[in-house]
């Protein structure tokens, strides 16, 4: 077909021109990795030697162990307690932080400081708030509200509810933007048309805030169930290298290091589990996406 006038002519492959760099970071750092692991995980690779093809054993091994079982158990029991409180509490903070009086920038600032702090720093603050001689515990101590300091870091039920706390603290901010986005979406007139009919604020945020927001609030659970699900740095700063003690905190992305790294490390045993993993995440991403076609229906 002939080109209009005045338009320069242009290669059917132009446009992929400008895709390629795209597409070649894609195909480098996410596509070839991810299939990388779905082959190395069917063999008994190692850091310093390739493997041979060993099957489903690495999958076998893997629903056998106990550490395995531990590990699932601990990132499950993770997003089960986390992704409830990242739902709510930022809706709630950023309900408060909506209206316009003075000082209000300062606040919403001082609530977003925890996401743009790196991770290690928040981990060595609370290490410090936490240990034994730490803040908490001093403090405790002195009001006489235990006789002991609280185990925080070293029982590793403590340690998980710890690391929990973290992400929470951390993670508050960062969807509270959210939040703030999808109520400036929310029309006024509603809540001046329930307001004269006598509805309170607790009413109008039930049966007006809460379901003009709620695709957000099913984005940001989708959100904050996959990040749960990957948690490592609050563990690692928190439990040390081993997890805490006997391992008891660790979770799947803390096997999956501990197991892959090193002069020893089992790569294909690793790429097993890494890929059990995948599949949690997808399972609870489609839940999630399958609950939010629900509410659009």
């Amino acid at each position: 077909m002939a080109a209009e006038p005045g338009l320069p002519h242009r290669a059917w492959w132009t446009p992929y021109l400008f895709l390629a760099p795209g597409l070649v970071t894609v195909v480098l750092f996410s596509l070839w990795p991810f299939v990388n692991t779905v082959v190395l995980s069917f063999t008994d690779a190692r850091i310093l030697r390739g493997g041979t093809f060993v099957g489903f054993d690495n999958y076998t091994r893997a629903l056998t162990d106990p550490d395995f079982w531990t590990a699932a158990r601990n990132s499950v029991l993770y997003l089960l307690v986390v992704v409830p409180c990242l739902v709510l509490l930022p809706l709630a903070l950023a309900v408060l932080v909506q209206a316009k009086v003075p000082g209000i920038g300062f606040f919403r600032s001082a609530l977003y400081t925890p996401v743009i702090a790196s991770a290690v720093v928040v981990g060595l603050i609370w290490q410090w708030v936490l240990r034994s001689d730490g803040l908490v515990n001093t403090v405790f101590l002195k009001l006489r509200l235990v006789c002991e300091p609280v185990p925080f870091l070293t029982d590793s039920g403590m340690l998980l509810a710890s690391a929990m706390a973290v992400t929470v603290w951390k993670g508050l901010g960062y969807y509270m933007v959210f939040y703030l986005a999808a109520l400036g979406n929310v029309p006024a007139s509603l809540h001046e048309a329930a307001s004269l009919d006598g509805a309170g604020p607790v009413r109008r945020f039930i049966r007006i805030t809460i379901p003009q927001v709620k695709p957000m609030m099913l984005l940001v659970g989708t959100l904050s169930a996959i990040s749960a699900l990957r948690v490592f740095t609050e563990i690692y700063i928190l439990g040390g290298e081993s997890g805490g003690p006997g391992g008891g905190a660790r979770t799947l992305p803390f096997l999956i290091r501990q197991v892959g790294l090193g002069f020893a490390g089992e790569t294909g045993y690793a790429s097993a589990v890494s890929l059990l993993l995948f599949l949690l995440t997808l399972v609870f991403s489609l839940l999630g996406r399958r609950l939010a076609r629900g509410d659009e229906g």
